[in-house]
């Protein structure tokens, strides 16, 4: 049975196809009143967890007209889910197998899926290689084609904090000039989401293999795209929310994907650079008048 949360959650824990624990966060919500609805799953982004969407989740959940089912999942080596001894495996597609995987152990056939940054590039494989789980997809501020200079800045994060107001200080020094929407409860509240507390004191709460894997990369050399997987989800009911000073998604890459898939459902940002936080603004009111289209 799944441990219980007053957070509006209960904590899930299933076992990836290679024997690793991994966890999620379940807002079932009531269920009589989502029967009938696709529940929504939400993958983070390269160093994230679960915690960058319990405000989005809750909204949903607790929705008083519409409310769904909402999972948001640890991705391996971040969050509460366990840190893998092989490090190779911090890998799109190793990871894509997991969200596959935490389908099936949550009983879940077919859902609407949220991806920020590395989940909406997870999101593009799944696509491609098992179409069946996808109702729709919101991509948040990502698509096929990565900008070197968005990529380096994930790479080059600052300092470590010693204590929790200097997480937050932090936070702000290296992204407030791209989240001006942000105010000074917003960045503690990103702390918290990015940091966990040990002895006290702020710690990222990824394995941080994930982190020296992106030094590994040469930036002179053009990185790979994904426009192929994204045929797949030029299929699919697809949402496209957009920072306003993102440097990882062009707005030449936002353009073609529209080109490509003239459905294609943009939102941007205002105020908010990689990635936006999707509870902010009027994101939670064009997400919800985008699910409101779906089943």
């Amino acid at each position: 049975m799944p441990d219980t949360d007053e957070g509006g959650f209960q904590e899930r824990f299933f076992t990836s196809s290679d024997g690793l624990r991994l966890h999620a966060r379940d807002y079932l919500s009531d269920r009589a009143a989502t029967a009938g609805r696709m529940p929504v799953i939400c993958l983070p982004g390269l160093t994230r967890n679960t915690r960058d969407f319990h405000p989005l989740a809750l909204l949903l959940s607790r929705d008083t007209k519409v409310p769904r089912r909402v999972v948001a999942l640890d991705s391996r080596g971040r969050g509460n889910s366990a840190w893998d001894e092989n490090k190779a495996n911090y890998n799109l597609a190793i990871e894509a197998g997991d969200v596959i995987a935490a389908c099936a152990a949550l009983g879940i056939e077919r859902a609407i899926f949220i991806g920020t940054s590395r989940g909406g590039l997870i999101l593009h494989l799944i696509a491609a290689t098992r179409p069946d789980l996808l109702e729709a997809v919101i991509l948040n501020d990502i698509g096929p084609v990565l900008e070197a200079v968005g990529l380096a800045r994930i790479r080059n994060s600052g300092r470590k904090p010693a204590d929790w107001n200097e997480a937050a200080v932090i936070l702000k020094e290296n992204h407030g000039a791209s989240f001006t929407a942000l105010t000074e409860q917003d960045w503690g509240e990103m702390a918290l989401a990015l940091y966990r507390d040990i002895d006290g004191r702020p710690v990222a709460d990824f394995d941080p293999a994930i982190a020296e894997a992106l030094k590994s990369i040469d930036f002179s050399q053009p990185l790979p795209d994904l426009w192929e997987q994204f045929e797949s989800l030029s299929r699919l009911p697809l949402m496209l929310i957009r920072g306003d000073n993102t440097s990882l998604l062009s707005q030449e890459t936002a353009g073609e994907m529209a080109r490509r898939h003239p459905g294609l459902i943009r939102h941007a940002a205002e105020g908010q650079g990689h990635a936006p936080l999707p509870h902010l603004g009027n994101i939670p009111t064009a997400l919800r008048a985008f699910l409101a289209t779906c089943r």
